[in-house]
């Protein structure tokens, strides 16, 4: 692996580190979340600073380069984190459909008991 990627892993991820610092001190983002992407940034910095991890699982998988081998496990994290965010947006959408059926049935409920009243 090369010092370039090296170092242009460490730079992104010390940068994607205060990125999510931030946004937590901002409460812009759930701590559950941020734990997700410092584990994230921690796999990264330790691939960056002992590129010997990133040689031993290339040669034991089988990876032509170690930089194929980080861009597979960043690529690996991302899909991870898009099919954790599909699952939410499914639970979601699920929920504000339940809500939408239960306020439209207490609207109901309410107008039915003004109409009997009058």
């Amino acid at each position: 692996m090369s010092i370039v990627l090296r170092i242009v892993l460490v730079i992104g991820a010390l940068l994607a580190l205060s990125i999510v610092v931030r946004k937590v001190r901002t409460s812009k983002i759930r701590i559950a979340d941020s734990v997700y992407w410092v584990c994230a940034v921690a796999l990264l910095l330790v691939l960056a600073i002992f590129p010997r991890i990133a040689y031993f699982f290339s040669d034991l998988l089988g990876f032509l380069s170690p930089s194929n081998f980080v861009f597979v496990v960043v690529i690996a994290l991302m899909l991870l984190k898009l099919f954790n965010l599909a699952c939410d947006v499914s639970r979601l959408t699920d929920r504000v459909e339940q809500l939408s059926q239960e306020i439209a049935l207490s609207k109901k409920e309410f107008e039915d008991g003004i109409e009997g009243r009058g």
